[in-house]
């Protein structure tokens, strides 16, 4: 088993700490995206005869590891007992060392590395890896339970999964019926255990009060129209995502006449080895309370409008595409003056070939900042991220999306669309107060891209089909991108109502922040060959298996808040 723990504070430090399940070495390691050259790595463990090693390395190739000049983790503590070797070190987010990898707002690859004895053998030991976010801004310990809550699933009954790739199954449920305005304040996924690499996605809509509805499951986005209705994200769920819970001020409203009298539950499956007599129970579970917040959660979708003229050239790179939300009309369609979003948390949603998303925001033509970004985005881990401030947009600003992609090991177009190797550009923004506003999307012109491209088309179908005619190399992907930028964006805005209006805009620049200020935090931290040092050995150099964290931070040394964030690996789960 391994476990590892983590923090951070306001000097930009971040505390690790590694406990292996092994008396040999152990290594933490930043893998640029998941390869060993490149790879930032601090080794460590505890001699036969007490004493410890500690040092700072990088992988030079897939068979050279190489002792940093400058030695920028800072140990605090290495520990062993009959089982176990636990590390605990630091490090701050940039170094000036231009062999380690900042930590930054990107999902960051994680490998565990160790062996049976002291020698270390990096290349030869056993070695996992994992995608996580590291820069939480709250822990479980800083989010309770009401003294009153319940709970209510929402979720299919023995659904039938089809021999399919993909499948979209949707039904409408009513939500639970409260006689007063109740919060929702969590929700976690439920998934059928044996279905845990089927389900891609679950997301909740709210529907309008007005809405017809269908009775049944069905596809999504098939035959019936009627069940795509609702566009309203309440809750939403992507692989590698967990529960969530929804900050102290704020929480999802339900049984005022204002709230929806019912929801639609959309479950998106991806079979990808057709595998046949799946059944499926997957769904929901919201907990909810009277014990009532200042203010109601809303979700604004963001992003590229998926159908019907989204694609990426085959062959790529690096090719980006863009999503605009114009707010301007923000307040007729909403039926009353939008009070300013407050922006807490983020959701972004890219498949397979996604490799950075990030949003911007604009005022009056210029760029305020970044509100959310992941240019080290991973398809396996898709959660709800919270923003380290609450942001503020105002009606009238602008958002753009942008999404990066990589094709190399494609050869056809790949279309926007709903299967996992079709793709999407979005960001789930979520905010207080809520408004009835559900969605804010863009998509260029085709035509005008297709005409760059030297191709002939009448419209939008035709500026489709185009792009299969195209000889694919690196200057027409190229020109593609440029032409897709430069076209003008058609803005698509969506209420729970499903009222929907058309806006549009252009795509303005991104202005990428300066890098923060990089900082070492000692020369002279090296035991250069793995020497063992008595002078880094701290007082207690045997930690029982069953001590608490707590316990490990009152070592000598250690002033920092206890690590609130964690990552539990079973041996199961290794990888050789």
């Amino acid at each position: 088993m391994v476990c590892l723990r983590w923090d951070h504070d306001e000097q930009e430090l971040m505390t690790f700490e590694l406990q292996v399940h092994t008396t040999g070495w152990v290594a933490f390691e930043f893998s640029p995206h998941g390869e060993l050259p490149g790879s930032d790595i601090a080794i460590g463990g505890v001699f036969p005869n007490g004493s410890i090693y500690f040092a700072d390395f990088h992988v030079v190739d897939e068979a050279t590891l190489e002792e940093d000049k400058s030695q920028d983790y800072q140990l605090l503590s290495v520990t062993e007992n009959e089982t176990s070797t636990t590390m605990l070190f630091k490090c701050h987010f940039r170094t000036c060392d231009p062999n380690d990898l900042d930590i930054t707002m990107d999902t960051a690859c994680l490998v565990t590395a160790f062996g049976t004895d002291d020698t270390v053998q990096f290349f030869k030991g056993q070695r996992f890896s994992k995608s996580l976010f590291l820069m939480r801004y709250r822990g479980p310990s800083d989010s309770s339970d009401p003294k009153i809550f319940f709970t209510y699933d929402l979720r299919l009954d023995n659904f039938a999964v089809p021999v399919e790739e993909t499948k979209y199954a949707c039904t409408f449920i009513p939500p639970p019926i409260v006689k007063q305005k109740h919060h929702i304040y969590k929700f976690k996924p439920v998934i059928t255990p044996h279905n845990i690499t089927l389900v891609h996605h679950i997301l909740v809509y709210a529907c309008g009060n007005a809405s017809m509805l269908p009775n049944g499951i069905d596809d999504c986005y098939g035959a019936n129209p009627d069940f795509a209705l609702c566009s309203q994200v309440l809750v939403g769920w992507a692989v590698g995502g967990e529960s969530y819970q929804f900050p102290d001020e704020a929480a999802v409203s339900i049984g005022t006449p204002w709230d929806p009298q019912y929801v639609r539950l959309e479950i998106h499956y991806s079979n990808f080895d057709l595998l046949p007599g799946l059944i499926d129970s997957s769904g929901v579970r919201i907990y909810y309370t009277p014990e009532l917040r200042k203010y109601d959660v809303g979700v604004l979708q963001t992003g590229i409008f998926t159908f019907p003229v989204h694609f990426i050239p085959p062959g790529a790179e690096s090719y980006r595409s863009y999503g605009l939300c114009n707010s301007s009309q923000f307040d007729e369609m909403n039926g009353m003056l939008v009070p300013d979003l407050h922006v807490f948390a983020y959701l972004l949603h890219t498949h397979l070939s996604g490799r950075g998303v990030k949003a911007a925001q604009y005022r009056n033509g210029e760029q305020l900042g970044i509100i959310c970004e992941d240019n080290k985005y991973d398809f396996r881990l898709q959660e709800i991220r919270d923003m380290k401030e609450i942001l503020i947009i105002k009606p009238g600003d602008e958002i753009l999306v942008e999404c990066n992609f990589q094709t190399l090991d494609r050869s056809g177009i790949t279309s926007g669309g709903p299967s996992t190797m079709n793709e999407m550009c979005l960001t789930f923004l979520f905010y207080y107060p809520r408004n009835n506003i559900s969605s804010c999307m863009g998509y260029p012109d085709i035509l005008y891209i297709a005409h760059v491209l030297k191709q002939e088309a009448s419209d939008a179908v035709d500026g489709m089909m185009a792009m299969d005619f195209v000889d694919w190399d690196n200057e027409t992907v190229k020109i593609a991108e440029k032409a897709a930028k430069e076209a003008d964006q058609v803005v698509m805005i969506k209420t729970i109502n499903e009222l929907q209006r058309n806006e549009s805009g252009l795509i303005r620049d991104i202005t990428i922040p300066d890098q923060a200020v990089c900082h070492n935090i000692s020369g002279h931290l090296s035991l250069s060959g793995l020497r063992a040092t008595e002078d880094l050995c701290l007082t207690a150099v045997c930690t029982p298996e069953s001590s608490t964290i707590k316990e490990t931070a009152s070592l000598p040394l250690l002033s920092l808040t206890q690590l609130v964030f964690s990552w539990l690996i079973l041996a199961s789960e290794y990888g050789k």
